[in-house]
């Protein structure tokens, strides 16, 4: 009997433990999916945007100017603009700007821009649950997304690269004008 108890105990113990990271983390996915939204960005999310804009890139934003461009967005149907909110605060952005072909089938396709999680909250699906809902609603339009960032931002590229996106078959230029 005790040889029993004995199995029982070690298939206890050992057999479960490699389902207890599993629980865990659909555990941990489960409160995040509960407390984290993707939604359409409103004006409301301005301030706590230019919060992180200046955490990232360490200067202010004119909020004024922001509220100005942000009215602009919405009225002309171009531009995709999503928030991640997590208890009324805002921790990520993306933004997605869709531009007209004017070749072959003339299909449009979607340019990224700022996308943004906050510093706290990295690492823990954020971006990638705004880079889905981006890549849903720009399905509905587009063919494809592009997008450039600083190849030196080795955690944005490796980021890209595990939600799909390859830099190999590419090469983007940027250039400054102001």
């Amino acid at each position: 009997m005790l040889g029993n108890s004995e199995n029982v105990i070690l298939q206890t113990i050992l057999v479960p433990a490699s389902y207890v990271l599993l629980i865990n983390a659909a555990i941990f996915y489960e409160r995040l999916r509960i407390s984290m939204i993707v939604r359409d960005m409103i004006k409301e999310d301005i301030p706590q945007l230019a919060q992180l804009y200046k955490q990232f890139w360490g200067e202010d934003s004119s909020i004024d100017t922001m509220y100005i461009q942000f009215k602009k967005f919405q009225g002309n149907g171009s531009h995709l603009l999503l928030s991640a909110v997590e208890d009324n605060q805002l921790v990520g952005s993306v933004m997605g700007v869709v531009c007209e072909e004017l070749y072959g089938d003339c299909k449009s396709f979607l340019v990224l821009e700022n996308m943004i999680v906050d510093k706290d909250h990295r690492n823990r699906g954020i971006g990638r649950a705004l880079i889905s809902e981006l890549e849903r609603r720009a399905a509905e339009k587009c063919n494809q997304i592009i997008f450039v960032t600083e190849a030196n931002r080795i955690d944005a590229c490796n980021f890209y690269e595990s939600v799909g996106y390859r830099p190999e078959a590419y090469k983007g230029f940027k250039k400054k004008l102001k």
